[in-house]
């Protein structure tokens, strides 16, 4: 990258930043009563939380309904953007007691045809830290902001409004069985623009992955479609995981484009099975599985003091984004989730040495780690390290992302 490189020298290998030379063992609670809390937080979640997020799901669905037909949203814009200026003017003349925080979850699209949805914006509506007036940045009136805003992750100020590119939509699966293999076959589908629409691998272990790739089409062969979203299916991943079982060929099947948008929702990735460890079975997902998953911010609501210190402790969430000629020496831990997409060369927060486009992959590591020497603030230094040696770089997932259209 263009800044915060370390000499090869120091890099700590990646074996060691997965702390996986111990026993292969689930964390250990440090008491009776963690233990019961994290193994048995099912019991709540089943009997509370799913129930609770239904009908806050049915609150939600009401009130976007009566947003939407009084088209209040947008003509109350400006008059909330007041509203957070006064806000911060406020807390600055107050003293600037508490932290403030100037971003709200976001959206994320990571593209190998088109770059982060970043690379779309047209124009870009800012509150800047003076919060006094509202900036408007575009390419051809103010390309400075326009360029400096994407990356910089609220530092520069509010934003507001932007204008995004979309297209329109229209009306396979391929095991490996190597490293070598899952990186040629990944590389080669990423560089395949005109034929894949959709790129993404999900690696389970060293010798056990999914590349999958897909088109948007007008047709379909009706036996094959797959509406993997229905609430009686099976979770994605474990579904991808079973055509690694179905090798003797590549697979095909048909997916609507919202269910594939919502692929990993459900499960959470994979995270959902830490939380529900029968919620793939199928008795489950019949009887209960239109409730799932629990909201995410009502799971973060109701942990106790105990949860929150053993999710410190042995819980892992980072998404990583390195070269794609770095793949190999990345995919030393499992599962991970693997998604290419383009760094486009031009002025910004964030560039590389590269005279053209280059190639990324981001790889996401979600979930517990099943060692028993897990250290979560020398590992993460120490996976960061790696990254930066090798010309990548670490995003803020839980701060960038809140819904993720991914590989588009």
């Amino acid at each position: 990258m263009a800044s915060g490189m370390r000499t090869k020298e120091n890099t700590p290998s990646i074996e060691e930043a997965a702390d996986a030379a111990g026993q292969v063992v689930a964390p250990q609670p440090t008491s009776l009563t963690a233990h019961v809390l994290i193994n048995y937080r099912w019991v709540f979640v089943c009997f509370f939380l799913l129930p609770l997020s239904f009908f806050y799901d049915i609150w939600y669905y009401l009130r976007n309904k009566v947003i939407f037909y009084a088209n209040s949203a947008p003509t109350k814009h400006t008059e909330r953007v007041r509203q957070v200026q006064e806000q911060v003017l406020k807390w600055n003349k107050d003293g600037r007691k508490a932290p403030m925080c100037t971003a709200r979850p976001g959206w994320q699209n990571i593209s190998y045809r088109r770059g982060l949805y970043k690379k779309t914006l047209s124009n870009i509506k800012i509150n800047m830290m003076d919060v006094l007036k509202v900036d408007t940045a575009a390419k051809d009136v103010n390309p400075d902001l326009f360029y400096a805003v994407p990356w910089s992750y609220g530092t520069l100020g509010f934003l507001t409004a932007v204008e995004i590119q979309i297209v329109p939509t229209k009306q396979y699966y391929h095991p490996v069985s190597s490293l070598d293999e899952a990186c040629h076959v990944f590389e080669s589908a990423s560089k395949d623009t005109e034929a894949n629409h959709f790129v993404e691998a999900l690696m389970f272990t060293l010798n056990k992955g999914v590349v999958m790739t897909g088109s948007m089409v007008n047709q379909v062969d009706s036996t094959k479609v797959n509406a993997i979203g229905t609430w009686h299916k099976p979770w994605f991943f474990k579904h991808v995981e079973a055509k690694f079982d179905q090798r003797a060929a590549d697979r095909v099947e048909y997916i609507p484009l919202r269910d594939y948008f919502h692929r990993h929702s459900r499960s959470i990735f994979w995270e959902i099975q830490d939380i529900i460890p029968f919620g793939n079975h199928v008795v489950f997902r019949y009887l209960l599985g239109w409730l799932v998953p629990p909201k995410v911010s009502l799971l973060k609501l109701t942990q106790s003091d105990a949860i929150k210190q053993l999710y410190d402790n042995h819980h892992f969430i980072q998404d990583m984004l390195v070269p794609m000629t770095r793949l190999k020496e990345a995919l030393k831990v499992y599962p991970l989730w693997l998604c290419p997409f383009v760094l486009p060369s031009r002025p910004g927060m964030l560039q590389t040495n590269a005279a053209g486009d280059t190639l990324f992959v981001d790889i996401g590591a979600y979930g517990v780690p099943h060692v028993a020497n897990f250290h979560p603030v020398h590992t993460t230094r120490r996976i960061e390290a790696f990254v930066r040696d090798n010309d990548g770089c670490a995003m803020i997932p839980r701060f960038e992302c809140r819904v993720c259209n991914w590989a588009f």
